[in-house]
């Protein structure tokens, strides 16, 4: 079954493939691990036998489709929530004081 993902859009690496394809005019291939699995990226073009250009941490890569599902989680939402612990723990931090 072919999935459709749309340009942008976020995906994770769903399933390690056996080797990693670089998006570059003339691809090298990378070793698996160059894409931690669950690791989010984004859609940059959609590539002929149903192979995905997705920007991850460390490049551009050619993913099949069979290894990449939609992320479902929203990095931006989980942001505030993580500032939010940041500036608690700055404000357990007080000066000494001058006693």
């Amino acid at each position: 079954m072919e999935k459709e993902f749309s340009i942008g859009q976020k995906v994770r690496l769903a399933i390690q493939p056996p080797y990693i394809k670089t998006a570059e005019s003339m691809p090298i291939l990378r070793p698996p691990d160059v894409v931690r699995l669950g690791e989010v990226g984004t859609v940059l073009s959609h590539k002929p036998g149903n192979y995905w250009a997705v920007r991850f941490e460390k490049g551009a890569f050619l993913i099949d489709s069979q290894y990449i599902e939609a992320a479902t989680v929203d990095a931006e939402t989980a942001q505030p929530h993580h500032n939010h612990h940041i500036e608690e723990d700055t404000a357990k931090i007080s000066p000494p004081s001058e006693s």
